[in-house]
């Protein structure tokens, strides 16, 4: 009998353990790399280094980007900037992330949009340079485009 409580208690405790290295354990990113950085020219609207980060759940991606080189011309409202981001997949196509998603911003604040939602297939390989950002403020339109290829590479996505 008491050998069978010994190794009860030793089964919970090896158990225990198990269950917590899967909690703690890291869990795999879908997309890699998650967060890369580009040169971004917008014309009359200025320009400069740009950080674009990606999440995926399946074929379901957003993109974000921020940038304290691109700055809002005025204040601006909460979801107020219709914005379509417009990648290039590397076998040929584009994959396009569009919402109007934003935070409230004062003028001259960085710019961030997002999370902009699209699909994304298992394999996909997407990159910024060859594509652009359209963003909508109040009628007018203003385009973003890479300068260079984004750093450190293209978003492979699982």
């Amino acid at each position: 009998m008491r050998g069978t409580r010994s190794s009860t208690g030793a089964a919970i405790a090896i158990g225990t353990l198990a269950l917590t290295g899967l909690v703690l354990a890291p869990t795999a990113a879908a997309v890699t790399p998650t967060t890369v950085t580009i040169d971004a020219d917008c014309g009359a609207f200025g320009g400069g280094a740009a950080t674009l980060t990606a999440t995926q759940d399946g074929t379901a991606a957003t993109m974000t980007l921020n940038s304290s080189a691109i700055t809002a011309p005025i204040g601006l409202g909460e979801d107020s900037i219709a914005s379509t981001l417009t990648l290039v997949k590397a076998g040929g196509g584009t994959t396009v992330f569009t919402a109007t998603e934003n935070p409230a911003m004062d003028a001259g604040d960085p710019v961030q949009v997002g999370p902009l939602p699209g699909t994304v297939a298992a394999g996909d390989s997407l990159e910024a340079f060859g594509g652009s950002l359209t963003m909508t403020v109040f009628g007018i339109t203003i385009t973003c485009t890479a300068t260079a290829p984004q750093s450190p590479g293209p978003f492979v996505f699982d």
